[in-house]
């Protein structure tokens, strides 16, 4: 590799996934593209998200009820249409994943389901510097139970640098093994960009009588996932990142089928929770159907849903095995580049292994970081800035996610190139 703005073209004309950018609507800067490196945080809208919006809009207005039935892709079984690619994506089973509601309403249901304390086993195994939303859901579900969340949450630091190892897990755990009950991790660490041993840390989490769940917003996209054959108890995700579905667009979840086929645990029940062959009869009595749609509550937002299928479609195509070959090398072109910098003022904290990180750098700055943003903001490179959290060092970090779906090695070079002449 070299520093050349020619040789980043040159790798750009030998990619074989670069057709896929032409399929999505880049954000104008000054009368052409802007670099967005932002797909973390919201995803980009595909070309054929207007068609499919407007094709169930059109039905609607010319259907109105009957569309449940009779309309291209009737409403009643919405949810289904997006299972083969989220079973694709999840690595898991059709029965074992849905579309439904919103991220923190997914994880909240799952973990009434599974979040079952007792007087012995009543923590929470999470990483330390969490999503806010999931502190928020750990400590809210333990303090329903009534117990202090302080005394019940165990939160995972690295025991150097900024990668947790399933050693520092282990250490963390130390001593109280037998008062766990479950673990929520990232699959991605939305900070770090560090990339999880989902396996790993749901075997340990299951060998010492655990269960093992995790917050897949910024995983189900990146990185496969075989959350089936790791033996992951539950999951949850958001579409609106790198699933491309639209801002707020509708979220989805994993039960892995052992707690499917007779489910014992308690699931707050609803209309879409029930078998869809009897559900019009209106009988009392919530009979939960033998699958992880029995965590249903409402019948499916279809035009959110119809977005996140446009963008489904585009990863069944691309394969998202290819997709990861092209993100690893994306983002190691950008840590090269990065690397090579004669004058910088930071530290990638994101894991330096390709296998131990998604398709994101995250740039922690002592000074100037604030002001190198506002640069990449000028020059038309969309990023996200962080004031720094739980690290307690630096001034807050840029967020860059190259996506193998839109982004280009030009995009990372010259984003490269801005922060050089900034820092």
């Amino acid at each position: 590799m070299n520093t050349s703005s020619e040789y980043a073209s040159h790798l750009d004309s030998q990619d074989e996934l670069r057709d896929y950018r032409n399929k999505f609507l880049i954000p104008p800067f000054k009368g052409v593209d802007s670099i967005y490196l932002a797909g973390n945080s919201l995803g980009l809208q595909p070309q054929s998200t207007q068609a499919a919006i407007q094709q169930e809009l059109h039905d609607w207005h010319t259907l109105g009820v009957e569309g449940h039935l009779h309309a291209k892709n009737a409403w009643l079984y919405y949810h289904h249409f997006s299972k083969e690619g989220l079973m694709h994506l999840c690595g898991a089973n059709k029965n074992e994943v849905v579309a439904m509601n919103g991220l923190t309403v997914n994880l909240h249901l799952l973990l009434i389901s599974f979040y079952q304390p007792s007087a012995t086993r009543y923590k929470i195994v999470i990483e330390a510097g969490a999503f806010p939303s999931d502190q928020y859901i750990v400590e809210t579900q333990i303090a329903y139970h009534k117990y202090n969340p302080s005394e019940a949450i165990i939160e995972v630091s690295p025991s150097q640098g900024y990668e947790i190892t399933i050693d520092d897990i282990a250490k963390a755990c130390e001593g109280q093994e037998q008062t766990i009950a479950l673990f929520l991790f990232s699959g991605v660490q939305y900070y770090t960009g560090q990339y999880f041993d989902i396996a790993s840390i749901t075997e340990y989490a299951h060998n010492i009588g655990a269960l093992a769940g995790f917050d897949l917003a910024h995983a189900i996209g990146n990185v496969p996932l075989q959350l089936h054959d790791w033996d992951v108890d539950f999951a949850a995700w958001c579409s609106y990142k790198y699933l491309n579905s639209g801002p707020g667009s509708v979220a989805g979840a994993f039960i892995h089928e052992s707690h499917t086929r007779v489910i014992k645990q308690p699931v707050l029940g609803g209309w879409w929770g029930v078998d869809e062959n009897t559900r019009f009869m209106m009988h009392k009595g919530f009979v939960p159907v033998a699958s992880v749609d029995a965590w249903q509550h409402s019948n499916a937002p279809v035009l959110s849903m119809a977005a996140l299928g446009t963008s489904l479609q585009l990863f069944q195509n691309a394969g998202i095995e290819n997709l990861r070959t092209k993100s690893i090398a994306l983002t190691n072109y950008f840590e090269y580049l990065l690397n090579h910098q004669t004058n910088n003022h930071f530290t990638i904290i994101t894991p330096p292994n390709s296998m131990n990180r998604g398709c994101q750098l995250s740039l922690l700055y002592q000074f100037n970081g604030k002001k190198t943003h506002q640069k990449l903001s000028e020059e038309g490179i969309i990023s996200d800035w962080r004031e720094h959290n739980h690290t307690g060092d630096g001034e807050g970090i840029i967020r860059m996610a190259p996506v193998p779906l839109y982004n280009t090695y030009l995009d990372v070079w010259r984003a490269a190139a801005i922060i050089n002449e900034t820092s």
